[in-house]
C-alpha cells in the first residue's frame, strides 16, 4: 500500500506561480511512475504530468512550458512548480503513483487562480 498527501494548493492571481508537493509513505519502494492530475467542476480528471523513476517526465499540452514536474525519490515526494497561472488552471490537483499492480491517489489540494 501506498499513501500519498499532497500540500502548497491555494489561491493566487493570474501570473503568480504555486508549487505542489506530495508526500508518499508505505510500500514506496514499488513505485515507478508518480504524477499529478487535475479536476475541474464539471470537467474530467486530466493528467497535468508524470514522471518515471529515472526522471522521464511527460506534461499535458496546456501546461508545457508553464509547469515542471520533478521527483526526490530520497524523500519519496514529487513536485509540480506552476508557473504563469491562469484561471483555467483552476482545478483540485491529485498527487498520482502507480506501481505494477494498483493506482493510488492523494485527497487533492485546491488551487484557484483568480483573474
Amino acid at each position: 500500500q501506498v499513501q500519498l498527501v499532497e500540500s502548497g494548493g491555494g489561491l493566487v492571481q493570474a501570473g503568480d506561480s504555486l508549487r505542489l508537493s506530495c508526500a508518499a509513505s508505505g510500500s514506496t519502494f514499488s513505485i515507478n511512475v508518480m504524477g499529478w492530475y487535475r479536476q475541474a467542476p464539471g470537467k474530467q480528471r486530466e493528467l497535468v504530468a508524470q514522471i518515471t523513476s529515472g526522471g522521464r517526465g511527460n506534461y499535458a499540452d496546456s501546461v508545457k512550458g508553464r509547469f515542471t514536474i520533478s521527483r526526490d525519490n530520497v524523500k519519496n515526494r514529487v513536485y509540480l512548480q506552476m508557473s504563469s497561472l491562469n484561471p483555467e488552471d483552476t482545478a483540485v490537483y491529485y498527487c498520482n503513483a502507480r506501481d505494477a499492480m494498483r493506482v493510488y491517489w492523494g485527497q487533492g489540494t485546491q488551487v484557484t487562480v483568480s483573474s
